[in-house]
């Protein structure tokens, strides 16, 4: 059965792949902003979140999150701006 969640990250993880990540591997910076369920499944793809636990993620409306990358996109750090 699909899951709503599942739908979301399965359009999440093609912009992820699309027009983000070859934007940081460039060495830019990206900021997107976007409706709180379509920045909820971007955070599941890139933070590797299961089913279960996307939801207990907290999004605040307006916080920002800034994420630090590695070299091959792995996060190394998420810090949540504002609080």
């Amino acid at each position: 059965m699909l899951t709503y969640q599942y739908l979301q990250a399965v359009s999440a993880s093609p912009f992820w792949e699309d027009q983000i990540a070859p934007k940081l591997l460039d060495g830019k910076n990206v900021i997107i902003a976007a409706h709180g369920n379509s920045l909820r499944a971007l955070s599941k793809y890139i933070e590797q979140i299961s089913d279960d636990d996307i939801m207990d993620l907290e999004m605040a409306t307006g916080e920002p999150v800034v994420y630090d990358f590695d070299e091959k996109l792995k996060v190394l750090g998420k810090e949540k701006l504002g609080k």
